[in-house]
C-alpha cells in the first residue's frame, strides 16, 4: 500500500530490499562459479600451453616429435678460422699402399724423339697412381657331388654333402642368404627392394618369398648365440632396460630392450611387467636397472638408477614453466656437475669421487629440492603439479637417482644405450614399414639382437649374419659375466 505522496510503504520497502537481497546471492554465487570456471580455465590453458611447448629438450618426446617448437640451440662461438682444413694439418685422403693387388704398366707407343718402338726395359722411372675399385659381383654355381664309393670288400659308402648345402636339388648358398639377411635387417631395405638389389647386384633373380624365409632361417640359426646373450645379461652388475612401440600389420605392439655396451637383447611384449619378463632377464637380475618408466620399479630384488638426461629434461621444463624460481636451474647444475665428476674419477681409475668434490653439488641438489618443495606445496586429492612430482621423486628416490655417483665405474648417469638400441627399430618402421606378421617381427629382433652383440664386439655385420650360416655361429665372451 503506497503513502498518499505515492512513495512507496514500508512493506513494499522491506519486500524490494528483500528481493534485492535474493538476486544480490544469486549473483554472488553466479560469479563465484565463474571465477571458479575461470580458474579452472586457465589452469588448462596453462596445462595445455605446457605441453605445447613440450619438445625434446625439455621432455621424453623423441626429434620426430619436435613439430611446432624445438629446443634452442646455444650459439657456438666463431673462432676465426675458414671452414675445411686448416695450414699445417694432415691431409684425409687415400694413401698408397705399397702392395697392390695388380700393377698395369702403361708404355708410350713409341719415341717423341725418332718414333723407335719402346718396351718396358726402356723404362727410365714410372708415376704412381692407385685406384680403388670393386670387382662386377656375379653369382656363381658351385655343384656338390656326393659320391657313393664302392670298396673291395663289397660295401657301399656315401659321402655326406656338406653342412651348409640344403636339402633341395638347387638352393642359394650361406653367402647370399647372408647378403639378404643384411640387408634386411642391418640396412632396413625393404623385402621386395631387397630382391631387387639382390638380382642387380649379382644376377640371381631371388623371390620375395624366399628373402622373407631367410630371416626365419637366420633367426633359428642365431638361438644358441641369444641363449647366453640372455645368460650374461641377467649375470651383469649394470642392465639397461626400456620400451617403445612399434607396428605389426595395422595393430600397435610394445617391443622391449634388456642390454649393455656390448651386449643387446630384443623382443615383443604386452606394456606391462609381464611383456618386460618375456625377455628373461629381469625376473633373475640382481644388479642395477637404468632405467626412466615407473613400470620397472616393480624389481625390489634389483637395485635402479633412474635416467639422468629424463631427469635433466624435466628440470629445464620446469625452468620454462617457473621462470622466476631458481631450484630447477641449481638441480639441474648439480646433477651435471656430478656426472662429469663422475667421469673423471673413473678416468682417474677411482672406485668413488672424493667427498671433497661431491659434496658441494650433493648440497646444492639437496637444497634446490628443499627449496622446490616449499615452493610447490601438495595440493588436495592425488593429481598434484609436474613440478610437485618431479620434487617429490628428486625427494623420495634421491639414491636412485644419486646412485651414479656412489661408484663411477659402473653405473651410468643416463639410459642412453637403451634408447640408442630401440632406434633401429624407429628407423626400420619409417623406411620399411611395419612387419605383417608377429612371427616374421620376432625373427627380425633375433637377428638384430645377434648382430647389435656381435657389432659392439667389433665384428663386421655381414660377416657375423655369414658365420650364423656356415656354422661358426659367433658367441659373446662369458667372461662379460664377471
Amino acid at each position: 500500500m503506497q503513502a498518499g505522496d505515492g512513495r512507496p510503504s514500508y512493506d513494499e520497502l522491506a519486500a524490494l530490499v528483500v528481493e534485492q537481497a535474493r538476486v544480490i546471492a544469486e549473483l554472488r554465487a553466479e560469479n563465484e562459479r565463474l571465477h571458479g570456471e575461470v580458474v579452472r580455465l586457465e589452469a588448462r590453458v596453462a596445462e595445455l600451453e605446457r605441453r605445447l611447448g613440450r619438445n625434446s629438450g625439455n621432455s621424453s618426446l623423441p626429434p620426430s616429435a619436435d613439430t611446432f617448437t624445438r629446443p634452442e640451440k646455444k650459439a657456438t662461438p666463431k673462432s676465426g678460422r675458414r671452414r675445411g682444413g686448416q695450414p699445417g694439418s694432415a691431409g684425409g685422403g687415400l694413401a698408397l699402399v705399397e702392395q697392390p693387388d695388380s700393377v698395369e704398366a702403361h708404355l708410350p707407343e713409341s719415341c717423341a724423339g725418332c718414333g723407335a718402338g719402346l718396351g718396358l726395359i726402356d723404362s727410365a722411372g714410372y708415376e704412381r697412381r692407385q685406384v680403388w675399385d670393386i670387382p662386377l659381383v656375379t653369382v656363381s654355381v658351385i655343384e656338390h657331388r656326393a659320391h657313393r664309393c664302392r670298396c673291395a670288400c663289397g660295401a657301399t659308402t656315401r659321402a655326406a654333402m656338406p653342412a651348409t648345402v640344403a636339402g633341395s636339388a638347387s638352393s642359394y648358398g650361406p653367402d647370399l642368404r647372408a647378403l639378404a639377411v643384411y640387408l634386411l635387417v642391418f640396412q632396413h631395405i625393404p623385402v621386395e627392394r631387397t630382391a631387387r638389389l639382390i638380382a642387380d647386384l649379382t644376377g640371381a633373380n631371388v623371390s620375395t618369398g624366399w628373402v622373407s624365409g631367410v630371416l626365419g632361417q637366420a633367426a633359428g640359426a642365431v638361438s644358441d648365440s641369444l641363449k647366453l646373450i640372455r645368460a650374461l645379461l641377467t649375470l651383469g652388475h649394470v642392465l639397461h632396460a626400456d620400451e617403445t612401440t612399434t607396428r605389426i600389420g595395422s595393430g600397435r605392439r610394445w617391443l622391449h630392450v634388456a642390454c649393455t655396451e656390448r651386449l643387446t637383447l630384443l623382443g615383443l611384449g604386452p606394456r606391462s611387467r609381464r611383456g618386460a619378463n618375456a625377455l628373461g632377464v629381469l625376473p633373475d637380475f640382481r644388479g642395477v636397472v637404468v632405467h626412466s618408466l615407473a613400470s620397472y620399479d616393480g624389481y625390489p630384488q634389483a637395485r635402479h638408477q633412474l635416467c639422468g638426461a629424463h631427469l635433466i629434461r624435466e628440470l629445464t621444463a620446469a625452468v620454462e614453466d617457473h621462470p622466476t624460481q631458481r631450484w630447477p636451474i641449481q638441480v639441474r647444475w648439480a646433477l651435471a656437475e656430478l656426472n662429469k665428476q663422475a667421469k673423471k674419477a673413473a678416468g682417474q681409475g677411482l672406485s668413488d669421487i672424493p667427498p671433497e668434490r661431491a659434496l658441494v653439488y650433493l648440497e646444492s641438489f639437496h637444497h634446490g629440492v628443499a627449496v622446490g618443495l616449499s615452493l610447490h606445496p601438495r595440493a588436495p586429492g592425488r593429481k598434484q603439479s609436474p613440478a610437485r612430482n618431479l620434487l617429490e621423486r628428486l625427494r623420495d628416490r634421491s639414491g636412485d637417482v644419486l646412485r651414479f655417483a656412489d661408484g663411477p665405474g659402473p653405473v651410468p648417469f643416463t639410459n642412453n644405450t637403451g634408447e640408442r638400441a630401440l632406434r633401429p627399430v624407429k628407423t626400420q618402421v619409417k623406411i620399411s614399414g611395419c612387419h605383417q606378421s608377429e612371427t616374421g617381427a620376432a625373427a627380425w629382433l633375433a637377428v638384430r639382437s645377434y648382430l647389435d652383440s656381435a657389432r659392439k664386439h667389433g665384428l663386421n655385420a655381414l660377416d657375423a649374419i655369414r658365420r650364423a650360416f656356415t656354422g661358426n655361429l659367433w658367441m659373446p665372451p662369458v667372461a662379460l659375466a664377471d
